[in-house]
């Protein structure tokens, strides 16, 4: 996924969010209204002065438009895995995400006996990127599961409630958060 895809996405996310029109956020910004929806469409190569005006504009930080921010649940299953041979070694890439922010390894072990591990909405933009090391999970927003097994990856936003739930009697799994660096995340939030 190209930078600009990423910056393109959140100038309409925070354009949205402030109810403002492209033509209002273009005069707030001075900046062509025409160089605003080719930033939102994706197409656009915006300069640091561009950036510094939409972000100006928009009552947010450069940082915020370039940081990944919650988008929809990606899933990668082993079965359409790619590998490529690369300095001596197989590589398989998961995913990618631009920004600047926290970083959160962790590996979890769920149990079914104890039922669904049920998380509250971590900050603002946070993701949690998993891979399934064994067993099979149901895992994802509550309100759109998905079920992975040995091999598969899912990349969701972790800013709404979630779930974590083992299928197979254990399960393991590869947990990586990131959050942006908007605001001051606190350690629950991480994981």
């Amino acid at each position: 996924m190209a930078s600009n895809e990423v910056i393109g996405r959140n100038v309409r996310r925070f354009r949205e969010e402030r109810q403002l029109s492209l033509g209002e956020l273009s005069r707030r910004a001075t900046v062509a209204k025409q160089t605003v929806a080719s930033l939102e469409s994706g197409a656009g190569n915006p300069t640091i002065d561009t950036l510094e005006r939409l972000a100006e504009a928009l009552s947010v930080s450069v940082r915020a438009l370039l940081t990944e921010m919650g988008i929809e649940v990606i899933a990668q299953t082993a079965a359409s895995a790619e590998w490529r041979d690369t300095g001596g070694l197989q590589l398989r890439h998961l995913d990618q995400v631009y920004g600047s922010g926290y970083v959160t390894n962790s590996v979890v072990r769920l149990d079914a006996a104890r039922g669904p591990s049920q998380h509250r909405p971590g900050g603002r933009g946070s993701l949690r990127h998993c891979y399934v090391l064994e067993g099979t999970v149901r895992l994802g927003p509550a309100a759109s599961l998905t079920t992975a097994e040995v091999g598969d990856f899912i990349r969701f936003p972790a800013e709404a409630p979630h779930i974590f739930e083992a299928v197979t009697p254990m399960a393991l799994v590869l947990v990586v958060t990131t959050a942006p660096q908007l605001s001051m995340a606190t350690a629950e939030s991480l994981f």
